[in-house]
């Protein structure tokens, strides 16, 4: 085991030496540390959606119309099917844009056949951001981000200080549910509905903000600009165990839920569902002062993106779980951190913690830097934080285009920059600067993820030009114990039973970990060329097999 950790230290050392001129692509990697599974990326100024494995090559992609542009985000449903957003590539003469804008939404097939498709981009009415798609009792819907026009009577119907607005409108945020099966609206939630202030006496909303936090200041402006995208929402996630909407919006430096279990019309009051308080907000957290219950001294988020629950491919028993995590964007100036903090759930009140004039908690559980240099990850916009199963961090910093996972302990394990510059492929050498290769998210799959489940996932070659083809290989020591050994493993998936096959002449000690490295199962000096191992009570996912203290392959549990 000695020689081995020595050998995979010098393999690691000389791959960091010998390809230390990789720019794009495949920059860094620990195998043997990083979570494995497939990288979704759906890159700006392009129209594909890619799903590169962790060697950087790619596994598979949806091509899209070189007309349109990301809308921002596509995700991947465990059927196998992308629901992915778009807008036209040319927006100039559009009735509403801002950053973020789309227009489209499209289911695709593995095989990028596009099998439902809605578009709202009009005078009135713009998709924007982000989607989340609820798969309940196998039925689909799909909520999504849009901007509703108001006019100028309808904003100073409700009490807007019209002295600080930039044009003669505001766009405010509303969430809509749509069942792709009739493109029908089965639920509404619109913040123009929820609103209070403190500068009109003579408005039906008129009152104290401090004392009704669950409502939204219709004057809060957090740069004074008057901005007709008032709100800028740009993350949304979904919550189907408590039925609640997870909503990032930016230029109050909070994040905001909303109770789902509402009909439309109590999603219009303050009264219905689980949490008896309508459409009001149940929870906001990151800037007191935006409901005047704090200063600047207060606030703990800036401009953040990617607010969600931590509920994704993990297990309910993770600390971590049900948490929310974010990418918190301009903490610093030329820094940004990423951050997890608990709200405070109490499921017998059906809340979240509220400290007397604020909302909990005090401070973040987790709070993280780039380990090696703090302003490699600092990004004004875009970016997004994903909790892995093995508790490793994947970051991603938009607008470089950088990705990175590391360890609790602020280990590097991976690291990929995307290889596009303006919407074309970049050659490896290219040095790319800011915005050159935005990328709005990264998500990873496990490789047992059901969507991905029979697929064809062999290399399809790379994004980038004049790839390095070798720089994965010098990442991945040789373990000559599979061949020496004749190491098989069937079936592959399996389900109540894993048998390992070997040279029967060989005695040998063998182990089973799962992903996050907990051991499943042991045996020592085997004999006989055959082991059934029960794996009835494995959960299912991938698990490693480890012969004489050797990595020697993979199998995944599917019950």
């Amino acid at each position: 085991m000695k020689n081995l950790l020595l050998t995979l230290f010098c393999v690691f050392t000389f791959a960091s030496i010998a390809h230390t001129q990789s720019t794009v692509g495949l920059l860094s990697y620990k195998p043997f540390s990083s979570f494995d599974g497939y990288n979704l990326i759906y890159p700006h100024n392009q129209p594909n959606v890619y799903l590169l494995d962790n060697c950087g090559e790619i596994v598979h992609v949806w091509e899209g119309d070189e007309d349109l542009r990301p809308g921002n985000m596509a995700y991947l449903l465990e059927d196998g099917r992308l629901v992915l957003t778009s807008r036209p590539s040319v927006f100039s003469g559009d009735a509403i844009w801002a950053g973020g804008g789309g227009a489209n939404i499209m289911i695709k097939e593995w095989d990028n056949t596009i099998t439902w498709e809605y578009t709202m981009n009009d005078e009135n009415m713009r998709l924007h951001h982000d989607i989340a798609p609820i798969v309940k009792d196998g039925k689909l819907t799909i909520l999504a981000i849009a901007w509703e026009k108001k006019t100028l009577e309808e904003v100073i119907a409700v009490g807007r200080d019209t002295s600080v607005l930039e044009r003669e409108e505001m766009w405010p945020d509303f969430i809509l549910e749509i069942d792709p099966e009739t493109n029908d609206f089965v639920w509404e939630w619109h913040a123009w509905d929820h609103l209070i202030q403190d500068f009109d006496s003579t408005k039906p909303n008129f009152g104290v903000v401090a004392d009704n936090p669950t409502r939204i200041d219709i004057n809060y402006d957090f740069d004074g600009s008057g901005d007709a995208d008032w709100m800028h929402s740009n993350g949304l996630d979904y919550d189907v165990e408590r039925a609640q909407i997870l909503l990032c919006v930016p230029t109050f430096n909070e994040v905001w839920i909303i109770d789902h279990s509402t009909t439309t019309e109590e999603a219009a009051s303050s009264i219905g569902g689980l949490g008896g308080r309508g459409g009001d907000l149940m929870y906001r957290w990151g800037n007191p002062a935006a409901y005047h219950a704090g200063t600047v001294d207060d606030q703990q988020l800036w401009y953040p993106h990617d607010a969600h629950f931590i509920d994704e491919h993990i297990s309910p028993v993770d600390p971590q779980y049900k948490k929310i995590g974010i990418f918190n964007n301009r903490v610093g100036s030329d820094y940004s951190t990423v951050n997890i903090w608990n709200p405070g759930w109490d499921m017998y009140d059906w809340g979240y913690s509220f400290l007397g004039e604020t909302f909990g908690p005090v401070d973040f559980d987790l709070t993280r830097k780039h380990p090696v240099d703090s302003t490699l990850m600092h990004s004004t916009g875009l970016s997004s934080l994903q909790y892995l199963p093995n508790t490793n961090l994947l970051v991603c910093v938009g607008r470089f285009g950088y990705a990175y996972e590391m360890t609790q302990d602020g280990d590097i394990v991976w690291e990929y920059k995307t290889p596009i510059i303006g919407g074309e492929a970049a050659t490896q050498g290219d040095i790319l600067t800011v915005n050159q290769n935005l990328t709005f998210r990264m998500d990873r799959y496990p490789v047992d993820y059901p969507g991905l489940v029979d697929q064809d996932l062999t290399s399809q070659g790379w994004i980038e030009l004049e790839p390095d083809t070798e720089i994965c290989q010098a990442y991945l020591p040789t373990n000559d114990i599979i061949t020496d050994y004749q190491i098989e493993i069937f079936p592959n998936p399996a389900d109540q039973m894993i048998a390992v096959k070997w040279d029967e002449a060989m005695y040998i000690n063998i182990q089973v970990f799962d992903m996050i490295g907990r051991l499943e199962y042991q045996a020592n000096n085997v004999n006989g060329g055959m082991r059934y191992i029960d794996t009835s009570t494995f959960h299912d996912g991938a698990y490693n097999l480890v012969i004489n203290g050797e990595d020697s392959g993979r199998f995944i549990i599917s019950h």
